[in-house]
C-alpha cells in the first residue's frame, strides 16, 4: 500500500481551521485532528493520564486529565507547559502515526494548530494555512464566549504570527467568507489530484 498524500492544515486561533477541515471531509478526505487526539489521551484510560498525574496529581479528576486544573498548574509554575509538552507531543505524534498507518486513502488531512511550532511542516506534502483579517479573527474568538480579550491576546502572542504562517504556506485558504473558503478547498483538491495523476 502506497503512502497517502498528506495535507497539513494549520492556522491561528479563530481563523476557521475546523470549518475548513470539515470542507475537506465533505470531499471524502479522512481527517486527523490534533485537538481530538489530545482529548483521547486525556480521557479515562488515556495514555497521558498516568504521566501527567505523576507530575501534577491535582490535574487528574475522575480518572481523566482536567484542563482547568492544568491551567491552574501552569499559572503557578512557569515550567509546567514545557513539562506537559514533553509528555503530550510524543503521545499525539504516536496517535498521528497510527492514523497514517491505518489509512488506505490516497489523500489525508492532518488538522494541526501547532504544525510550525512543533516542526512538522516537513512531514507533510502540502501545507495549507487558513487565514482571515485580524478583526474577523478577534470577533470570532470573542463571540464564542470561552475567553476574554486579554486571554485572546495572550494566546495570539504565543502563536507563530499569521503573516509568518502565510509566508511558509504552500497554499493559503482565505476564510473571511464560507464560499471563498469552499472554493479554495476545491482548488487545493484539484491541485492534489493533478499531482497524484502525474506521480
Amino acid at each position: 500500500m502506497s503512502d497517502p498524500f498528506i495535507i497539513g492544515l494549520t492556522g491561528s486561533i479563530g481563523m476557521g481551521k475546523s470549518t475548513t477541515a470539515a470542507m475537506f471531509a465533505d470531499l471524502g478526505v479522512p481527517i486527523w485532528d490534533a485537538d481530538a487526539a489530545v482529548h483521547r489521551i486525556y480521557a479515562p484510560g488515556g495514555a497521558a493520564v498516568g504521566p501527567v498525574g505523576a507530575l501534577c496529581p491535582d490535574a487528574i479528576v475522575e480518572g481523566r486529565v482536567d484542563r482547568d486544573q492544568l491551567k491552574d498548574w501552569m499559572g503557578r509554575d512557569d515550567t509546567a507547559l514545557k513539562q506537559l509538552e514533553k509528555i503530550v507531543h510524543p503521545l499525539v505524534a504516536d496517535d498521528r502515526a497510527r492514523f497514517l498507518e491505518d489509512t488506505d486513502a490516497p489523500v489525508v488531512l492532518l488538522d494541526m494548530p501547532l504544525l510550525f511550532e512543533i516542526g512538522a511542516a516537513d512531514q507533510v506534502d502540502l501545507v495549507a494555512v487558513v487565514s482571515a483579517p485580524a478583526d474577523i479573527q478577534r470577533r470570532r474568538v470573542l463571540e464564542r464566549g470561552t475567553m476574554n480579550a486579554a486571554q485572546f491576546e495572550n494566546i495570539v502572542a504565543k502563536q507563530v504570527p499569521d503573516a509568518h504562517k502565510r509566508a511558509r504556506a504552500d497554499v493559503i485558504i482565505p476564510t473571511d467568507t464560507l464560499d471563498g473558503a469552499r472554493a479554495a478547498v476545491a482548488e487545493v483538491m484539484d491541485h492534489v489530484q493533478e499531482r497524484l495523476t502525474l506521480a
